[in-house]
Parts: structure tokens; sequence; C-alpha cells
């Protein structure tokens, strides 16, 4: 019977252990993407985009909402950004995210597709088409990114009441212990260990 639990710990580290692998492959593609946007925004005299978490949080649930679509309208590799289907979750997602219509409307979200994610395609789909007038304009002050299978989905934010992604629910305490789900399988991982 003791062998139960030592199966079930160990099997939850290792869980554990993959989800937080495959968290930092998405983060180090999200991250240079970002960077790349603003060394490009900064060869343009613009200010660097800063990272905004609730956009981010719904980069992420567009990202995911897209993951199962094929690439289509492509020419080579790169798909024909803003040619994607609608967003059919939308709701959903802002929900999820606490989020609502009225602190998202002067927001972008910004498709795209692209096999492998290579970084330099990405990157193209962002500042070689129509987007490139979005990450070109002032107004603009922040970025959530998010990415799944070959999806990559950027959300532009800016400074306004109507465009800031602050959270619908700002009862919430600002310091409360948030984390995501490769975390989940370590915390109980830890807090079974303790009850043993």
């Amino acid at each position: 019977m003791t062998s139960l639990p030592r199966y079930l710990l160990l099997s939850l580290l290792l869980n554990s252990i993959l989800l937080i692998n495959y968290t930092v492959k998405c983060a180090d593609e999200e991250q240079n993407l970002l960077n790349q946007i603003n060394n490009y925004r900064a060869s343009l005299n613009l200010t660097a985009l800063k990272e905004n978490d609730n956009a981010k949080c719904l980069a992420d649930g567009m990202a995911d909402n897209f993951k199962d679509q094929p690439c289509t309208n492509t020419t080579g590799a790169n798909t024909v950004p803003g040619t994607e289907s609608q967003f059919s979750d939308y709701p959903g997602i802002l929900t999820k995210c606490h989020l609502n219509v009225t602190t998202t409307r002067d927001g972008v979200i910004l498709p795209a597709c692209v096999p492998s994610l290579v970084p330099s395609l990405v990157l193209t789909n962002f500042t070689e088409s129509q987007y490139a007038s979005n990450l070109n304009d002032t107004k603009f002050a922040g970025v959530g990114i998010g990415s799944k299978n070959d999806w990559i989905v950027v959300v532009l934010t800016r400074d306004t009441p109507e465009g800031s992604y602050v959270n619908a629910d700002n009862s919430s305490p600002n310091f409360a212990l948030k984390l995501g789900p490769p975390y989940h399988a370590l915390f109980l991982c830890v807090a079974f260990l303790m009850l043993m």
C-alpha cells in the first residue's frame, strides 16, 4: 500500500516537469517575438511595448482556440494575417481572463499561423503584412503574446479605459497567489510529501 502513494508522487512530479518544459518552450517563442517586435518598433523610434498579463491571458486563450485549425490562405509558409475565421469563443475567453468588452474595445487581436513557428517567418507575418500598421501605431502601449501548436497571437493594448485590459473584477487583491497549470502538480506533490 505504501508503494501507491510513492507511485502517485512520482507520476505527479514527472507530469509537472514535462509541463514546465512545454511552458518554457512556449514562453521562449513568445519572449523572442516580443523582443523582435520591440526591436522593430525601436527601429521606427517608437516606444517599446510593455507586457500586459491580462492581454497575455487573452492571447493564450485565442491561441488555444485556434490550435486545431489548419493554416489556411497561405503563400509559401506564411499565412495571410487577418483572413482567419472569426473568434468563436471570444466571450468565454474574456470571462476566463476576468475581462469584459468595455476594457478591451480599443485593443487589437492579431493571430498568425506559421508551421513550426519559425521565428523569422513569425516576425514577417507581423511586420510585413497589414498587421504592421498596428505595430507602427504609437497609440498601442502594451502587449500580450500566446502560442499553441502553429498559432501565435499578439494582443495590443492601449493606455485608455477602453483598451487597458484591466480585470473586470477589481476586488481581488493584487498579491493573490496565482499558480499556472504546470505548477499545480508540483504544488500537489509538495503538499503530499508534507503529509507523509
